[in-house]
């Protein structure tokens, strides 16, 4: 099957060719550990672990890392408000992170790093950058020396000249350019290490750059993270891997848009948060699953009531055509594991650059004919059989985790009764089995 994905580096869809035959790497940037994950920052995760799913699905080994970035300045605030280690900090939110991914479904990661397990590595890349020439230390604190990248700003399409005299940049007169950025930072404050250049701790910017060297050995297929991330995260990513190995990191770039609360961004800065937790618990991740995918990855979602209730709406109709259709084939003795299914258009969806709204129609087609097949007199089990099977299959790739009921022997007997009463038009009796079906979730 071709897969076309949208390579933000070149701002094309592309044909995915992975480096390895049948394998695929891929590195999804995680959280800062300082507090609990809103509902946009789950969109990533999401988004990639669906891709993850997808590509699995079609044969692929594929290997996805996602990092928690466990020294901050944000990190160390919170430490010394509360008079504990950044340890406890991080340890914290790292294990009410991995709670939110159980509750959305998310399958294990290959590897999820944390920065301070890396810190030998990263003094060694720093120090690799400074031989190289494309960093300097002044004072304890190592800088990035932009001036070695000619191309600075591909893949945020913004040049040197603009940056410098319209972006707001952090001034340090230390620096040979206010483009550079921090590597290594010089600091008496908080959690820090030993280093050729003194005590202190790495640039965020860095980190990301060494993991993934250290896990994959060198560059991946896809990098992936959130559209806020391009710049200047991603784009100094790439910097230093020009400089350090003559690469830029992975073949392939992708961001996923923002997740909107009402007509902005969702983001602590703007104090509109919406907790991760919270919606799950309010939702159920099914339903922030089924929202977050409605939409292209690459276009901004809503977070509303209505869009909410639209999601959790197309859920229970799912729900229902799937419970039905297994409740009949319990009915029938037929097979509930069966392999026999065709999704090869929802495939086709997902191949196209991950369109899971496109796929999301196709589901709903395939709902659709369940109910028709449903109502025919007499049933075609094997066609049941197959619908029930695509059902599964494509439920599966779009990490929505969906329970039928269990149809035992003594509510087998029940709906037996049931439709008996039913058929002699006797429903003041039939309506007390109603019920007890009702309530088990077979009608």
């Amino acid at each position: 099957m071709e897969i076309k994905l949208f390579n933000s580096l070149t701002n094309q869809i592309e044909v995915f060719k992975p480096l390895r035959d049948g394998e695929v790497s891929i590195y999804c940037c995680g959280p800062t550990v300082y507090g609990d994950a809103h509902v946009g920052n789950i969109r990533p995760v999401i988004v990639f672990d669906t891709l993850r799913r997808f590509l699995e699905a079609v044969g692929y080994d594929v290997k996805l890392v996602s990092n928690f970035t466990d020294v901050d300045d944000k990190i160390i605030k919170k430490a010394i408000e509360e008079g504990v280690s950044e340890t406890v900090i991080t340890d914290r939110y790292i294990k009410a992170y991995k709670d939110v991914l159980a509750s959305l479904n998310v399958k294990p990661h290959y590897k999820n790093p944390r920065v301070t397990e890396y810190m030998g590595f990263i003094i060694s890349y720093i120090q690799d950058l400074i031989d190289k020439g494309a960093a300097y230390e002044i004072d304890g604190d190592v800088f990035f020396r932009i001036s070695v990248i000619k191309d600075y700003g591909e893949l945020s399409n913004i040049k040197k000249d603009d940056l410098v005299v319209g972006a707001r940049i952090e001034e340090n007169s230390k620096k040979e350019s206010p483009l550079d950025f921090v590597l290594w930072k010089k600091t008496d404050v908080g959690i820090k290490w030993d280093s050729p250049w003194g005590k202190g701790r790495p640039g965020w910017h860095t980190e990301c750059c060494v993991m993934i060297n250290s896990i994959f050995g060198g560059k991946i297929d896809i990098h992936g993270g959130g559209f806020d991330l391009k710049f200047p995260h991603h784009e100094n990513e790439i910097a230093q891997a020009k400089a350090h190995d003559h690469s830029k990191i992975a073949n392939i770039w992708m961001h996923n848009g923002f997740v909107n609360f009402g007509d902005e961004k969702m983001s602590k800065s703007l104090g509109n948060v919406v907790l991760a937790k919270d919606a799950i618990a309010q939702y159920g991740g099914n339903v922030m699953r089924l929202l977050i995918l409605s939409t292209h990855y690459r276009a901004p979602v809503s977070f509303i009531e209505n869009t909410v209730v639209a999601a959790k709406n197309e859920l229970d109709k799912i729900q229902k055509v799937y419970n039905q259709l297994a409740v009949k084939l319990q009915l029938e003795h037929a097979n509930l594991e069966s392999k026999d299914y065709d999704i090869s258009k929802f495939l086709s969806s997902l191949s196209d650059d991950l369109n899971t709204s496109n796929a999301l129609t196709d589901l709903f087609e395939m709902v659709k004919l369940g109910n028709v097949e449903l109502r025919k007199n007499p049933a075609d089990i094997k066609q049941i059989e197959k619908i029930f099977a695509s059902l599964k299959a494509m439920l599966s790739i779009l990490g929505i985790e969906l329970n039928h009921p269990i149809l035992t022997k003594e509510l087998e007997e029940i709906y037996s009764k049931y439709l008996a009463l039913k058929k002699e038009k006797r429903f003041e009796e039939s309506d007390k089995f109603r019920e007890q079906l009702l309530k088990a979730n077979i009608i």
